[in-house]
């Protein structure tokens, strides 16, 4: 337990402070403060002594000297428990503070500041606050360090209950919140700075300075707990940053599925686009002239899993293709922009999520690196944002493709990367009729995107994310009537899978470039 009696109250976020530090005045705590928070709570009537008073030096260097001084880090971090430290103080004339009531610069708040200057972002990152922090934060024991206006409430009760005293418990949440916070700020800097000074792509040292959106009402299955936390310098579209116009709020795999529909937009960005997620996976995907007829036929590829699905448009929402999607069961709605009667269409079902991305979904604003959690560690890697073109093909087989089997073989190779391997799709013009995706087995990926793709397969196109180690993924392509394939290329088998082409007077091209998605 800690007898507050003296607290040292410095902030930039101001919310609150004035009735909590008035709550703690009118409890008999002395108020040591600084700067704007002392004029502000001067200014309300409420007494503080000036740190100036308590240092012995007036604030210095605009503001960036005020609270380094041993009469202020030594009161902080004093052990109460060791009598040579409260000797120590005594001798200096040093007294004890109690509580540490301290936010931080607004470092995030200046860099998003439309028009802040590099000198500016510099001047908001703190050097007292997280110094005063991290003080009282390694003496939790004796000093009750508040770095988040959300706790003022509640530590007052708690004084209230326990006659002006903070215990145990609440000490150690606040000395575990205070750690995070600052941890959290450095974070922040650290990240912004890097893409803005030269650095190496993976440092030495990863740091991740992520803020909690929400909590979430459970994980992938209810029995899991989740939350969203998002990088506040994220620019472009992001799942993070869309803004949700009508329906439930957004589930764990809402944001999967989310991420998904945009990693697939971001590649056909020329063109309107739609895209049908299920569990993470496209069932359907075209570009057409219009965003009606690429929704029509993309949803048609496979309309019995699209049941539940996530739509992804990559063009505004207007009302005929609202019309078409209001006949659906469907989770999410993302697009650019809604026209205003197809959202009166769509806000009729009052379950369905509309998301607005409110800018277009471009390949400029998509990741550069890749994160997967593992136990113990964090995998890194640079995001698979390359491209394949005409000049990276290399005809294999006897027969060259068509200049529109061409076409087809380049649509069909950015949708295939994009799904759980191992993947086989097949295509025709400017949309996919069968996916078969993450089997354990080349082959079986074959069948099934040829079974998905029914009469469709005639005179398509197939695109695998890997190589074939065997024919036999060729041959079920024959067998459903596909005309030319699109592959990495690289099997011990190449030879044997190029003959099988050769055989059925298919058209095969390597790329050179696996697209596993893992």
């Amino acid at each position: 337990m800690v007898k507050i009696e003296r607290a040292l109250v410095s902030v930039s976020d101001k919310n609150g402070i004035v009735d909590f530090a008035d709550a703690l005045r009118s409890r008999g705590v002395e108020l040591i403060s600084t700067g704007g928070t002392a004029a502000l709570l001067n200014d309300k009537g409420i007494p503080t002594v000036n740190v100036s008073d308590i240092t012995g030096f007036p604030e210095m260097l605009d503001g960036r000297v005020k609270t380094l001084h041993p009469n202020v880090h030594a009161g902080i971090l004093a052990r109460r428990d060791v009598p040579e430290h409260m000797e120590q103080l005594k001798k200096m004339n040093i007294k004890k503070i109690d509580m540490v009531v301290v936010n931080l610069y607004p470092f995030k708040e200046t860099v998003l500041k439309p028009n802040s200057t590099l000198e500016n972002i510099i001047e908001n990152i703190d050097i007292g606050g997280p110094s005063m922090i991290r003080a009282a934060a390694k003496n939790y024991n004796s000093v009750a360090v508040v770095t988040d206006p959300s706790y003022y409430n509640s530590i007052i009760e708690e004084m209230d209950s326990s006659n002006g005293e903070i215990g145990e418990e609440t000490l150690k949440r606040l000395m575990l919140e205070a750690y995070r916070s600052t941890a959290a700020y450095d974070c922040m800097i650290s990240e912004y700075l890097g893409g803005v000074f030269p650095t190496e792509q993976f440092p030495k040292y990863l740091t991740i300075g992520m803020e909690k959106v929400q909590d979430l009402r459970y994980g992938e299955n209810p029995s899991q707990a989740a939350a969203f936390y998002a990088d506040p310098f994220t620019k472009g579209v992001a799942a993070s940053r869309l803004e949700k116009l009508h329906g439930k709020e957004i589930s764990f795999n809402n944001i999967l599925d989310i991420e998904s529909a945009l990693s697939l937009l971001r590649e056909f960005e020329e063109r309107p686009c739609a895209v049908v997620i299920k569990h993470t996976n496209p069932c359907g995907i075209a570009c057409a002239d219009t965003i009606y007829d690429a929704f029509i036929t993309a949803y048609n590829v496979d309309s019995l899993a699209a049941f539940g699905c996530v739509i992804g448009l990559n063009r505004e929402c207007d009302v005929a293709t609202a019309d078409e999607i209001s006949k659906h069961f469907v989770e999410i709605v993302m697009a650019p922009s809604f026209a205003p009667e197809a959202l009166e269409i769509l806000t009729k079902k009052k379950n369905v999520r509309i998301m607005r991305t409110n800018e277009a979904v471009t390949l400029a604003d998509a990741p550069t690196l890749k994160m997967k959690y593992v136990k113990g560690g964090m995998l890194v890697q640079s995001a698979d944002n390359s491209q394949v073109t005409r000049d990276n093909l290399r005809v294999v087989t006897n027969r060259a493709p068509t200049e529109e089997e061409i076409k087809t073989l380049l649509f069909a190779n950015r949708v295939v990367k994009h799904i759980w391997s191992n993947t086989v799709i097949l295509a025709k013009g400017e949309r996919v009729v069968g996916i078969g995706a993450g089997q354990m087995s080349r082959v079986d990926s074959s069948f099934i995107a040829g079974h998905k793709a029914g009469e469709d397969a005639k005179g398509s196109v197939m695109a695998s994310d890997a190589f074939f180690p065997f024919r036999d993924g060729v041959d079920e392509a024959a067998k459903v009537g596909a005309t030319a394939i699109i592959q990495p290329g690289g099997s011990i088998r190449d030879e044997e899978v190029i003959q099988a082409a050769n055989e059925h007077n298919m058209a095969m091209v390597f790329t050179g470039t696996r697209v596993f998605r893992h």
